[in-house]
């Protein structure tokens, strides 16, 4: 019943291959992320920038995000790290950049939403777009987007969510994206679902909110 060729290896190494192939993309995710930390200093716009340098035929820069979640790739280097974290430098320091990235968009959205407190004189409405842990699923374990919504709502921010793979959530308000342009003040795009992708946020969000 197995179509795919069966490789024959000690249990050690079959650990470690796991915990490799998500190391490996964990650092690739990093690399990005820090990018986009860079090029917002700079002013740069990164999505070009990495368009820019994938024309290289040998380069192929993956996407920046709100941070990395799941079972596998936030959770996995944690385990080489702790085995052996004299020579899992690299490793763990894309670990940190990637949980740093969490942080960086909670204070980018809260900087916003100040801006939009002060020239309005009215607390802003938040609406996040998206909690899984990427696109497209109903998965939250470890999401970086959940972690973001969560935090600002602990720190008193008012806060709706917009996740088109659930129904409801014990303790974040879910409303409709017909909704998003009536509510939302700020909008912070989270995860990238296909829904997004397809409609025309720009039209429905509207020129007077804070993206």
């Amino acid at each position: 019943f197995v179509r795919g060729s069966v490789l024959e290896v000690d249990a050690r190494t079959a650990e470690m291959c796991k915990l490799t192939e998500n190391s490996f993309r964990d650092v690739n995710i990093a690399f990005a992320n820090e990018l986009s930390l860079i090029c917002d200093k700079e002013g740069i716009n990164v999505w070009e920038l990495i368009q820019l340098a994938n024309r290289h035929p040998r380069v192929n820069i993956l996407h920046p995000g709100a941070g990395v979640g799941g079972h596998c790739i936030a959770v996995d280097p944690w385990f080489v790290v702790a085995r052996d974290e004299e020579n899992s430098r690299l490793i763990q320091t894309a670990r940190e950049v990637n949980d740093h990235k969490t942080d960086w968009v909670i204070e980018k959205i809260k900087s916003a939403a100040d801006d939009f407190l002060t020239k309005s004189g009215s607390k802003p409405k938040i609406v996040c777009l998206g909690l899984a842990f990427k696109p497209n699923i109903d998965d939250l374990r470890e999401s970086p987007a959940l972690s973001v919504v969560q935090n600002l709502i602990s720190q008193g921010y008012d806060v709706v969510a917009i996740e088109p793979n659930l129904d409801h959530h014990p303790e974040i308000t879910l409303i409709g994206l017909e909704q998003l342009k009536q509510q939302g003040n700020v909008v912070a795009i989270l995860v990238n679902h296909r829904e997004f992708i397809e409609c025309d946020l720009a039209k429905i969000i509207g020129s007077n909110v804070l993206i």
